[in-house]
């Protein structure tokens, strides 16, 4: 316990010489008594002089936070407030086409929350609040909220992030409550073309509101722009002649993944090239100096009244000098934008937690902050929010989405199993797990998990092996032994080969690249892998009468498999051509679960394996059978398509016993 709070205690000293609110907790969050001064005072100077977050504090020590003040060093002075998840648009970048399931209104922040939230922040040394979405200004009391900020005692700068429509009509009274600062998001200057990006017409009403902040004196009006191939990259150019005689700052952001907007890298246009595409027009572009917390490399072209920014989230990341941090709608802290860690203020808010514990809270969660992009070498693979779920302006469609080990690839949110406001297991009440399990489809909702470790979600090879699964009221059941593919002992696991460190098919810079096999030897490669289409008793009984209208399912099916496996190279980017020396694909009736099973296997005599012709037959196959069957009943499902074994390679043999 004394340990526990000299980690909390130290910086909190330090704080309290300072002139800040001291704020004490064991490592459960618990209050408890403080020690004597003589105590805090030896346990402060033990702790920083053995702990690198110290040893920074006592060579800067300065007026900020501790509990904002991550483990790198860095001070979080900007916060980002979601005031809504709802949005007029449909950017096609940022939401996806089917739409989302949005909140329920009860779970989402009030005014009064947002408020004593952001008093908080601002208290521990937040400079600057900008309020987002969603699109902010369709919520009827933001001009209300943003007077209420106004009246914070250290709040230097109160901005907005919004889409333009409704801008016109309100910033006038923004303006008079508060906003400084605004930042409007127009991706193309062709009226046709933003209506087919936002799938919504307005173009003329965003104009109207860049011109409206111009007259109010808004210097300069940031007018982001995300760059897209094959959509607007040729607009660059007018992009910048549009600063030639407005006071704006165009803001081209590189493209982001986030989950729901189809994300490839063919997309992206990377800040190099449109520098350089730029600097043709303008070979006199000049380079501005930027503040060291600044996320944008800033240009003018001479006598222009406005500027140009390059915001390089993808190529030249600004992690090091990050000081944001973000509020979604519905009350979760989210450190860093590009993970999916996330911890509910709201929650710990109505369930009584005083501002002392609040402040725990966010600290804990601050110290847990990665050095860059959440950690992650690629960014381009995660699993996130769609980004109309996040605070400000997305990759995951992989074909097999409905299997369940894909799942254990996703950072789950960490903190939904930490810092319980009202659970002594479950940090997040069950009424979170909805909005978690609407980015799911039905068979991804059991997520697997078991023995969990500090600082990681799943065991390692729990991603080979489905051992147990998560219901939605978060209690631990075993998988059910039925299932062909499931694995009934745990100690099978350390049978798996031990996957690489490292991802082939990326490069040094984290770009997509094919792996060179010339170098390997020639051997005999085999894998199998397996499938299961449950259909329901009436489709279940048709098939087996061979009475579907669209003929014989298992042959049709038999025949997508084999042709699947060949077409692969095709349908997969960076798989290599392999010369099959055989194909079989199996189905069979499971009259118990009313389902079909499939196996495939493929063979080759080459450089490189089989796995994902066999998973590519065996997905193929079972699609099909969904498509003989769809007549029938929509309510089939595709699950357990996996690997089961392979052979041949330098990383062993493979078996899911």
């Amino acid at each position: 316990m004394a340990a526990a709070w000299g980690r909390r205690g130290g910086s909190a000293l330090l704080r309290g010489a300072l002139g800040a609110a001291p704020g004490r907790a064991c490592s459960t969050g618990a209050p408890v008594r403080a020690p004597t001064a003589t105590a805090q005072l030896f346990l402060f100077i033990q702790e920083l002089q053995s702990s690198g977050r110290g040893r920074f504090l006592l060579e800067h020590a300065a007026p900020f936070s501790a509990f904002l003040t991550d483990s790198f060093g860095r001070q979080h002075n900007y916060l980002r407030i979601s005031l809504t998840e709802k949005c007029n648009l449909r950017c096609q970048y940022c939401m996806p086409e089917e739409g989302v399931q949005l909140t329920p209104k009860s779970e989402l922040l009030t005014a009064q929350e947002i408020i004593t939230l952001a008093r908080l922040f601002v208290k521990e040394g937040v400079e600057k609040i900008r309020l987002t979405g969603g699109e902010p200004l369709i919520r009827p009391d933001v001009v209300d909220i943003v007077g209420q900020l106004n009246k914070l005692e250290g709040l230097k700068t109160i901005a907005i992030t919004t889409n333009g429509i409704n801008l016109a009509r309100l910033l006038p009274r923004l303006k008079e409550a508060g906003v400084n600062a605004v930042n409007i998001s127009l991706d193309t200057l062709v009226p046709a073309k933003y209506e087919f990006v936002v799938r919504r017409k307005g173009f003329h009403k965003v104009m109207e509101g860049i011109h409206k902040a111009t007259e109010l004196g808004y210097r300069p009006v940031k007018v982001n722009c995300v760059v897209m191939r094959g959509f607007n990259e040729d607009e660059l150019l007018g992009f910048v002649e549009f600063t030639k005689d407005l006071p704006l700052d165009v803001r081209f952001i590189e493209y982001m993944p986030f989950d729901g907007n189809k994300w490839n890298f063919k997309k992206m246009v990377s800040y190099k090239e449109m520098l350089d595409t730029i600097k043709q027009r303008w070979p006199e572009l000049e380079k501005l100096p930027c503040e060291a917390s600044s996320t944008a490399k800033s240009y003018k072209v001479p006598h222009f009244q406005g500027q140009i920014s390059f915001i390089t989230s993808m190529s030249e990341h600004f992690c090091g000098s990050c000081n944001r941090l973000r509020i979604t709608a519905d009350g979760n802290l989210k450190v860093c934008l590009f993970g999916s860690s996330e911890v509910s203020l709201r929650d710990h808010l109505r369930s009584g937690a005083s501002q002392e514990e609040l402040v725990e809270i966010i600290g804990a969660a601050v110290s847990r902050k990665k050095k860059q992009h959440a950690g992650m070498f690629n960014i381009s693979q995660m699993k996130n929010r769609p980004m109309i779920l996040i605070v400000t302006h997305p990759l995951f469609f992989f074909l097999f989405s409905f299997s369940e080990p894909a799942l254990l690839s996703f950072p789950l949110r960490q903190d939904a199993l930490q810092y319980p406001p009202n659970s002594k297991q479950w940090g997040h009440t069950s009424s979170h797990w909805p909005t978690l399990r609407a980015s799911l489809s039905k068979q991804m909702e059991k997520a697997l998990l078991k023995n969990k470790l500090p600082g990681q979600l799943i065991l390692p090879c729990l991603e080979a092996s489905p051992v147990g699964q998560v219901s939605v009221d978060c209690q631990l059941k075993e998988a059910s032994p039925g299932s062909e593919f499931c694995t009934r002992d745990s100690a099978s696991c350390s049978d798996v080969p031990r996957a690489s460190n490292n991802l082939t098919h990326t490069d040094e810079e984290g770009r997509a690249t094919m792996v060179d096999v010339g170098g390997k030897p020639d051997s005999r490669r085999r894998a199998v892998a397996g499938a299961v289409v449950r259909l329901g008793e009436k489709a279940f009984g048709m098939v087996r009468q061979n009475q579907m209208k669209k003929g014989d399912v298992l042959a049709v099916a038999q025949i997508a498999g084999i042709q699947g496996a060949k077409l692969t190279s095709q349908l997969i980017p960076l798989c290599h051509n392999i010369p099959l020396s055989h194909v079989e694909v199996s189905l069979s009736l499971d009259e118990a679960r009313c389902a079909v099973v499939i196996h495939c296997s493929c063979q080759t005599w080459g450089k490189t394996g089989v796995e994902m012709e066999a998973l590519t037959a065996a997905s193929l196959a079972a699609l099909t059978v969904y498509d003989m069957c769809k007549a029938v009943t929509h309510d089939i499902v595709i699950e357990e398509v996996k690997l089961l074994s392979k052979t041949g390679g330098q990383r062993g043999d493979f078996s899911r016993a």
